[in-house]
C-alpha cells in the first residue's frame, strides 16, 4: 500500500536498537550504553563532540526521539529506515545527512573451496551537525572499533578535531575495509587462473561467476559513494572545514582506487571464463582426436573381419572363401591385421597426431625453467 512521503516504517525482521554514546575532547572522554535515547540530552553539547551510534532499526520510537531531539527531517528518518538506499549526501540546514554502504565480509575467502560465501554491504545512516554525529546500522558489529580505540586511547587527531572529522574517519575506515576484501578476491581469481589452465572442472566457471557477482555487489555500492565523497570534498557547507575537506579528497581516491581494482578484476574474471571454456574446449577435442584415431586404426580391421564372417559355402564354389582352406589363413590374416594397425599408428606417430599436445602453459613452464644468463 502506498504510504506518503516521511512515513516510518520498520521492518518487521530488524534487530532491535541498542544506543552506544561516546562524547569526547581533548582532555574528556565518555564511553556508555543508554537504553533511553533522552539520556543523550546529558552529554549532547557538553563536550566537543557527542558521537551516538545505534545498532538496530526495529525501534521506531527510538528514531522518532532521536528525531525530536537532534531535529532530524522526516524523509531523511525516512531514509534511515529504507535500507536499500545507494550512498549518497543531503545537505539541510544545521546538517548533514550522509549514506553509505558498509561491507559485510563473508569471511576468509581462501578457505572457501566451494566458494560459498556470500557478499553483502549493510546501510550505514549517518547525520552530522557542529558537535555531533549521529549513526544508524543495520545490525551489531562494524569496522569503527579502529576509531573508537583512538578517541579512548588520545590517539591520532580525533581527540583534537571536530565532528567533521570524525565524519571522515568513519567513511575512511567504511573505504578501507573494502581493500582486503578485493585483495582477498585477487587472490582467489590468480587460483582460479591456474586451474581454468590446467585442470578445469565444472565448478570453476561456477565459483569465477560468483566472484563476478560479488564484485558488482561492490562496484555497485563504491560506485555511488565516490559520487558521495566528492560532494563532500566539493561542497560549500560551513559545517566541514578546510582541512578535513584535504582528508577527504584523500577518501575520495580511495573510492577512484578501488573502483579501478573492481574494473580489473571483473575484465579479469571474463577472461578466465573464456579462458575455461578454451581449455574444456581443447580437452574435449584431445579425447575426440584419440577416439577418432582408435575408430581409424579399427575401421580396415573391421572390414577384414566382416570379409572372413560372411560364412559362404566352399562346397557350392571354389570360389567361395577359397581362403578359408589355408592351413595359415587365420595366422596369416591376423599378420596383416597386425601389420595394417602397426602402420597406421606409425604414420600417425609421424604426423605428430599421437601424445599430448604442447599447450601455452608448458611453454611457460618450460621458459621458466632455463638458466638466465647469470647463471
Amino acid at each position: 500500500m502506498y504510504a506518503p512521503p516521511g512515513t516510518l516504517t520498520a521492518d518487521p525482521g530488524a534487530a532491535r536498537s541498542t544506543i552506544r554514546i561516546i562524547a569526547y575532547g581533548p582532555d574528556t572522554f565518555v564511553d556508555q550504553t543508554i537504553d533511553d535515547p533522552k539520556k543523550i540530552l546529558d552529554c549532547l553539547h557538553k563536550h566537543p563532540v557527542t558521537w551516538v551510534n545505534v545498532d538496530g532499526l526495529g525501534d521506531l520510537e527510538v528514531l522518532k526521539t532521536l528525531g525530536e531531539i537532534f531535529g532530524l527531517h522526516k524523509l531523511a528518518q525516512a531514509d534511515v529506515l529504507n535500507v536499500g538506499q545507494r550512498p549518497k549526501v543531503d545537505e539541510y540546514e544545521n546538517y548533514l545527512f550522509i549514506v553509505s554502504r558498509m561491507i559485510d565480509r563473508p569471511g576468509d575467502l581462501q578457505g572457501d573451496p566451494k566458494g560459498d560465501h556470500r557478499l553483502g554491504t549493510e546501510h550505514l545512516s549517518m547525520f552530522m551537525g557542529r558537535d555531533y554525529v549521529l549513526t544508524f546500522q543495520e545490525w551489531t558489529g562494524d569496522c569503527l572499533d579502529a576509531i573508537r580505540l583512538r578517541a579512548k586511547e588520545k590517539r591520532g587527531r580525533v581527540r583534537d578535531a571536530g565532528a567533521d572529522y570524525l565524519a571522515y574517519a568513519i567513511l575512511d575506515a567504511v573505504i578501507d575495509e573494502y581493500f582486503p576484501v578485493i585483495e582477498s578476491y585477487g587472490d582467489l581469481l590468480e587460483q582460479l587462473e591456474d586451474e581454468a589452465l590446467v585442470r578445469p572442472r565444472p565448478g570453476t566457471a561456477t565459483r569465477v561467476h560468483k566472484i563476478k557477482r560479488d564484485l558488482l555487489v561492490l562496484r555497485r555500492a563504491m560506485w555511488p559513494f565516490r559520487e558521495a565523497m566528492n560532494a563532500l570534498q566539493r561542497g560549500s557547507t560551513s559545517l566541514i572545514t578546510a582541512e578535513t575537506r584535504l582528508y577527504i579528497r584523500d577518501g575520495y581516491d580511495h573510492c577512484v582506487q578501488i573502483l579501478d581494482m573492481l574494473e580489473i578484476y571483473r575484465e579479469l574474471c571474463t577472461g578466465l571464463l573464456e579462458m575455461y571454456m578454451t581449455s574444456i574446449t581443447h580437452r574435449m577435442n584431445e579425447v575426440m582426436k584419440v577416439l577418432t584415431i582408435i575408430s581409424t586404426i579399427f575401421i580396415p580391421l573391421t572390414f577384414i573381419v566382416g570379409v572372413y564372417g560372411m560364412n559362404f559355402d566352399r562346397s557350392v564354389s571354389k570360389w567361395s572363401m577359397p581362403e578359408l582352406g589355408w592351413k595359415y589363413g587365420y595366422v596369416g590374416v591376423m599378420a596383416i591385421m597386425a601389420v595394417i594397425a602397426g602402420g597406421m599408428v606409425l604414420y600417425f606417430h609421424r604426423k605428430g597426431w599421437l601424445g599430448r599436445q604442447q599447450t601455452a602453459l608448458d611453454e611457460l613452464d618450460h621458459d621458466s625453467k632455463k638458466p638466465g644468463r647469470g647463471d
